[in-house]
């Protein structure tokens, strides 16, 4: 005889409590995919500017001043129509040619100077503006600041920034430029002398050049 087969398993009933203990496991959490690390470019910096070199010396040049740097070129005989040669002239006119130092050289024309350059310089007046201002050289930049000290020493710079090229600021440099006129309108030193409406006259063009030049 077959035995009559077994009856099929009841199915499994979940009852609340099995449910809760469902939710209770812990729940498996796939890997999270690994973040590729950043790349920081570096942020571009500008260029560094060049740094220019200032003309030496604390004295600005406007174009006032450089009209009467020029004026007083223009009384010792150095102006040269404004070239640079003026920088390298000796007293009497010669010309020397390094400009790394005062020629020291003495000239006999009648008198006996050992002016040079531009605003013909004694060797001792030089060296004095130059160690006061640290001027290392003879050059023009160098020349025109120790000018420009001189002027200032004579109480005149701020005048003449004040009210231009008057009489007065003339008188004030004359000591100091035996070409420029004294109230009298004589030398101060009896050397021959340039006439202050002479002056006056090349002055005011150079300033009106001047101006243009800064202005363009």
């Amino acid at each position: 005889m077959r035995r009559p087969l077994p009856p099929p398993p009841k199915p499994l009933q979940r009852g609340p409590l099995t449910l809760v203990l469902l939710l209770m496991l812990p729940m498996v959490q796939r890997p999270a995919a690994p973040v590729p690390p950043q790349v920081v470019r570096p942020t571009p910096q500008p260029a560094a500017r060049p740094v220019v070199a200032s003309a030496p010396g604390p004295y600005g040049i406007t174009p006032e001043r450089r009209a009467l740097l020029n004026t007083i070129r223009y009384a010792e005989g150095t102006w040269l129509g404004g070239s640079d040669d003026g920088y390298r002239v000796l007293y009497g006119g010669d010309r020397f040619g390094d400009l790394s130092r005062h020629p020291d050289t003495v000239v006999r024309r009648g008198y006996a100077s050992a002016a040079a350059g531009a605003y013909q310089f004694l060797p001792t007046t030089w060296d004095r503006a130059a160690e006061r201002l640290g001027l290392r050289d003879f050059g023009p930049a160098s020349q025109d600041q120790a000018a420009l000290h001189l002027i200032q020493q004579r109480g005149a710079l701020g005048s003449f920034d004040r009210h231009g090229l008057t009489p007065e600021v003339l008188a004030r440099l004359a000591p100091e430029w035996a070409s420029l006129p004294t109230l009298a309108g004589d030398s101060h030193y009896g050397q021959p002398v340039k006439c202050r409406t002479e002056l006056q006259r090349f002055y005011d063009r150079e300033l009106e050049r001047q101006r243009r030049l800064t202005s363009a």
